[in-house]
């Protein structure tokens, strides 16, 4: 059939016009496309409350940064005590357990898989600390996917890693990345949207420490390169797109609220992360896995039962205060107290029945007391336990609770 030209001019207008749909629908597939199956490239320094950066899985191994979102976890609400007793607490959101490289007596296996499930149908949630073990088991891939199949909520991989000593296994940053690799890799495979927190560094106090400090910096960088070179070769990870955990032992609030090192180490990891201290995202890089006061080899002669008492109290309280307005996970340490190399160590919110324990422990219960603004309620509070759980349900305290306590 032959066609007129005008009839021709029409439908290759028509065809010109269907070709630049079609094309334009293929672009739009694409871009997509690529939205949804590539890795994100960059990343943001500061964060959304409520997203963590996770790792991709390759063959069980972690290879490129990309950024997972949880749903459900939100750092400023990443509250805990570590829990040491058998009972847990009423109203502690968060509890920290232990695996048995940690240290003897630690669940595993079925055991522990039990314990988070009980831990879960409370509604409270679970830190797991994975210790490195002895240089023998450092990449002891049954122990970790072992602990893996406990399926807690979040998982610590390593724990005071730069330390050397009697107590502690000192692992050198190529072997820490291969470590910190296997486990992450480990808990990963199970749930990929878990935050894993890159060991803990050792308490140090800001200021004072920071060529210290900078050290651990100096180790990371060299975790870092070690993970670029030796563990995924020309890869691109980076220690600032990991989650470090902290520990803070010092008298914070004794002998005055001057006395703040949590503060401190606040300020110094938010200036390595380059992020503003007030805006809330150093929660989304930073977790203090253990917080305590200093009772022995400190700088102000905490050498009585009530200094130790009032340096104690303190140090709950304001830590408490602290991390809450910067937005960061914080566990408190510990639960109860409890005796370590022939050493009682009355650092707990408990003492070591597991009974709570006044507001200041070196006098009977109800000879101190605080009263809360709990929106409508005002509790009058005399232990500790009630107070921590208060505190971190975003009750404050009345004005005058330092001098209160310190009397």
């Amino acid at each position: 059939m032959t066609l007129s030209s005008d009839s021709y001019r029409t439908r290759r207008t028509r065809f010109s016009l269907l070709r630049v749909v079609v094309l334009g629908c293929a672009l739009l597939a694409l871009i997509a496309f690529t939205m949804v199956a590539s890795p994100v490239q960059r990343e943001s320094t500061q964060r959304s409350l409520g997203e963590h950066t996770s790792v991709a899985l390759v063959n069980g191994a972690s290879k490129t940064p990309v950024k997972a979102v949880s749903k459900q976890l939100v750092p400023g609400t990443v509250l805990g005590v570590a829990l040491n007793g058998a009972s847990p607490i009423a109203g502690m959101p968060w509890v920290k357990l232990a695996y048995p490289t940690c240290g003897a007596g630690n669940p595993s296996g079925a055991d522990l898989q039990n314990a988070i499930q009980s831990y879960h149908s409370k509604g409270v949630k679970v830190l797991l600390i994975y210790c490195q073990p002895q240089p023998s088991q450092l990449y002891n891939t049954t122990m970790l996917h072992d602990a893996a199949q406990a399926r807690a909520d979040a998982v610590q991989c390593g724990n005071e890693q730069m330390k050397n000593g009697k107590y502690n296994n000192y692992v050198s940053p190529a072997n820490f990345a291969k470590f910190f690799d296997l486990c992450q890799g480990a808990m990963h495979t199970v749930n990929s949207s878990i935050p894993i927190v890159l060991g803990a560094l050792d308490p140090h106090v800001a200021g004072y420490d920071y060529n210290l400090m900078m050290g651990q910096v100096n180790y990371l960088n060299q975790m870092q390169a070690a993970m670029n070179t030796r563990v995924h070769p020309h890869g691109n990870w980076a220690w600032r797109s990991q989650t470090l955990g902290i520990i803070n032992s010092w008298h914070d609030g004794f002998p005055s609220l001057a006395t703040n090192n949590l503060l401190g180490l606040f300020t110094f990891w938010a200036n390595q992360f380059h992020v503003n201290l007030n805006s809330g995202a150093l929660g989304q890089h930073l977790w203090v896995v253990e917080d305590t006061g200093c009772f022995k080899g400190c700088d102000n002669n905490i050498n009585t039962k009530a200094k130790v008492a009032i340096a104690h109290i303190m140090a709950l309280t304001l830590d408490t205060q602290t991390t809450m307005r910067y937005r960061v996970p914080f566990f408190f340490f510990s639960a109860q107290d409890f005796i370590s190399q022939g050493v009682y160590w009355p650092i707990g919110v408990q003492d070591a029945n597991g009974h709570a324990k006044p507001l200041r422990q070196d006098l009977r219960m109800g000879s101190s007391s605080l009263v809360l603004n709990c929106g409508k309620s005002h509790p009058r509070v005399i232990d500790q336990v009630t107070l921590l759980t208060d505190l971190y349900r975003g009750c404050s305290l009345q004005g005058n609770w330092y001098s209160t306590l310190a009397r």
